[in-house]
């Protein structure tokens, strides 16, 4: 415990942060049942403020385990929800609202398939619309639009990490218990647990008086050699998959009652979030050192590191990176929180050395996780704009210059699951704003060949970037009357959307 306070850990977590372009990051470990807790940089460059143990992030994915736990708490509740079993049929539990786009998943999708990564469904992360649109989702219409939404695997045959589902469990929650999932959070977890400045949404951790310890979040931009900083915003729409409040003092008390089973976490609800449900990787393929394939359970992924039992989650959205992790065997655990995107990487690379500490490791036996969690995170995957044409167009080795005038493209575009985009001109360019989605973003094409087939530049609404994917128009007497979008990268076709007149919800 005392290697929080250690000058020559302070300087290497601080080496780590400059390194990676982290402004803020906070600590907090559990062992035995002793907590130590710190943190190092800056929660906010302008205004400066520390960052502290007490600082709030938004931590994203990190979310997922209370989302899962919730869901628990109905399930090991036979005499209010009999009903409600990890094995039971989403379908059966909400009918008319659980529908999926093929009858055979509607029919089999169990509520441990959807915690687990199994169901089949697509992430289908552009879809659903955030507060900003006119029409925002929440949890209930984010579950009845699965219905619009193709799946891209068989049921239980491959880990396919899907947000949506767990939005999904949230409406479940709501809808069983009767309550908000925000109230339900508050009353089985953080109020039991001491959790008194943990909150679902930035805005409700605000209307507590607690604004002025949201850290900033901030992402790196390259090229300029300087920090782009925002808010973290709300996303209702989202709820469960994450936009948890919290700070490394209170999710410490949440690590620490799954650990030693304490609260409202019983022994049979412990045993059922961290059962294994399918491989990640079931090819091994590039695994970290003296570590098994990683297992996806309940909210939670289990891995398996110098033969002891890892049970841990990670989370990254735009400005904050997260993870936290217990080791039973050991009575460990810890939360790391960091306020930029690439701070989940830090994290990482912290959670396997204060592991490798735990274990008493000998300096010269441990991994150098810097070198080896660095260069996982620049392994992105992402295709170039050479192997994209190549795919359009096998055989060309420069876009075609665009023809035909842009206006024949104009107008708003309609798919039922991923609603209206608009195609407008900016910059000499066909454009799309879509920041009213839950990942904002805006695109911009690039004609590529045939005057029907472009590369479009998505660029994040918050971090700006660019990722690159294909696009199609379908021309009928020289005018648009479809739009394809390789929006999905699990899918292997394109998003369709059609051409229409006048405006349209479903809502």
């Amino acid at each position: 415990m005392e290697l929080l306070s250690s000058p020559n850990f302070h300087s290497h977590v601080e080496e780590l942060m400059k390194l990676h372009h982290v402004p803020g990051l906070a600590i907090a470990i559990v062992k035995d049942g002793v907590i130590a807790s710190t943190g190092y940089g800056m929660a906010s460059l302008n205004p400066p403020a520390p960052c502290t143990a007490d600082t709030l992030f938004d931590i994203a994915s990190s979310s997922k385990s209370l989302t899962a736990a919730s869901v628990g708490l109905l399930v090991n509740d036979d005499e209010k929800y009999p009903d409600v079993q990890y094995e039971a049929t989403m379908s059966s539990l909400l009918p008319d609202d659980f529908v999926m786009s093929d009858d055979g998943y509607t029919k089999a999708v169990t509520v441990e398939d959807i915690l687990s990564h199994r169901s089949g469904m697509a992430p289908h992360d552009n879809s659903y619309l955030s507060p900003r649109a006119a029409y925002p989702d929440d949890a209930r219409s984010v579950t009845r639009n699965l219905r619009n939404l193709p799946v891209c695997a068989p049921i239980r045959t491959k880990y396919v990490y899907c947000n949506i589902m767990f939005t999904v469990a949230t409406y479940l929650v709501e809808k069983k218990s009767g309550m908000s999932f925000s109230d339900f959070l508050h009353r089985h977890f953080f109020q039991p647990l001491g959790m008194h400045d943990t909150n679902l949404q930035p805005e409700c951790a605000r209307t507590k008086g607690l604004g002025d310890r949201i850290a900033t979040g901030y992402s790196w931009n390259r090229e300029a050699a300087e920090y782009r900083e925002f808010q973290s915003p709300d996303c209702p729409e989202a709820q469960g998959a994450g936009s948890i409040i919290t700070s490394v003092n209170d999710y410490i008390k949440w690590v620490q009652a799954m650990m030693n089973h304490e609260g409202p976490i019983s022994p049979e609800l412990y045993k059922g979030l961290v059962k294994s449900r399918i491989l990640q990787n079931p090819d091994a393929i590039d695994l970290r050192p003296l570590s098994s394939p990683t297992a996806c359970a309940l909210g939670w992924e289990i891995f398996y590191y110098r033969g002891y039992m890892v049970v841990n989650h990670d989370g990254e959205v735009s400005g904050f990176g997260s993870c936290h992790f217990f080791l039973p065997e050991l009575k460990f655990g810890g939360v790391i929180f960091a306020n930029s995107t690439d701070g989940g990487t830090v994290a990482t690379i912290l959670a396997r050395e204060l592991i490798d500490e735990a274990l008493k490791i000998p300096a010269v036996e441990r991994p150098n996780w810097n070198e080896i969690e660095s260069q996982y995170s620049l392994d992105n995957g992402e295709e170039t704009l050479e192997e994209l044409m190549q795919q359009l167009c096998p055989g060309i080795t420069e876009p075609q210059p665009q023809m035909i005038p842009l206006s024949t493209y104009l107008g708003e575009y309609w798919n039922p699951g991923y609603h209206s985009l608009t195609v407008i001109v900016k910059n000499d360019k066909l454009f799309i704003d879509a920041t009213d989605r839950s990942f904002g973003f805006s695109l911009v094409f690039q004609h590529v060949h045939d005057q029907t087939k472009y590369i479009v530049h998505l660029s994040d609404f918050l971090e700006g970037g660019d990722i690159l994917f294909k696009a199609e128009f379908r021309l009928e007497k020289n005018k648009a009357v479809k739009l394809g979008l390789h929006i999905e990268a699990e899918l292997e076709e394109l998003i369709w959307f059609d051409r229409v007149e006048g405006h349209f919800t479903d809502k």
